[in-house]
């Protein structure tokens, strides 16, 4: 096991290991951008009817719980389903993972209007806003916490499933996995797979400060005190 972590780290303070077309850097950028498409399709169509299904309360539970299934599909299944009618090559990764990335951000933008207090609702529908103007101004601001954790999870998913892109041709850093797999190069592969928590990781903690920022200020220090309150009682118990 010493000689592969060896073997990961050498590869990694390579020079060559960076650079030219399959190297570290022009995978990651290969990776960061199948991540942030795939997302963002994901966001386009999860964010929007989350919000609305939330706000109406139409069949929101039975619609989450449906794109909740997909969960279930074999997400390596998809990508070779996908691969069949477009080919090989970045776009049937991004699809694929993008469906991956939907019941996260869904759950959570229909989870976070359906729990904002009837109360605030009630409060902007007495200075006489309309329902699309309860929703923006009222609705989403005390949901964002909720929305910034469904992104942030998708983000997570959709880094280290990207991985199985370069089973299809569609390169990433999982490229430098299954190379060294075939290669039988195992400190290499190791190196890739280090360099995909790493990314998850440092992509994780810019979301949670970004999720800290976008949560209004009332509700972190409400947070905040329940937190203290939390720890006093397991002290005094």
């Amino acid at each position: 096991m010493n000689g592969v972590i060896g073997d990961a780290l050498r590869y990694l303070n390579d020079p060559l290991s960076w650079m030219g077309p399959t190297g570290i850097l022009a995978l990651l950028r290969d990776h960061l951008w199948m991540t942030l498409v795939a997302v963002v399709l994901a966001a386009v169509v999860a964010l929007p009817l989350g919000l609305w299904l939330g706000h109406t309360g139409r069949r929101g539970t039975l619609v989450v719980a449906v794109a909740n299934l997909t969960r279930a599909i074999p997400t390596l299944a998809l990508l070779f389903v996908f691969t069949a009618g477009l080919g090989l090559g970045q776009l049937p990764t991004i699809l694929a993972v993008a469906i991956f990335a939907v019941p996260p951000i869904l759950s959570n933008s229909y989870t976070g209007i359906q729990d904002v207090s009837p109360a605030a609702r009630e409060a902007g529908a007495g200075m006489g806003m309309s329902p699309t103007r309860l929703l923006t101004a009222v609705e989403l601001p005390l949901a964002m916490p909720l929305i910034a954790a469904g992104l942030r999870t998708a983000v997570v998913q959709v880094v280290a499933t990207v991985t199985l892109a370069s089973l299809v041709g569609g390169g990433g850093l999982g490229l430098i996995i299954s190379n060294g797999i075939a290669t039988q190069r195992y400190g290499q592969a190791l190196a890739g797979a280090l360099l995909v928590v790493v990314v998850c990781l440092g992509l994780e903690g810019l979301l949670a400060v970004a999720q800290r920022v976008l949560t209004p200020a009332p509700l972190r220090a409400a947070s905040g005190e329940g937190l203290r309150r939390t720890r006093r009682d397991a002290v005094d118990a």
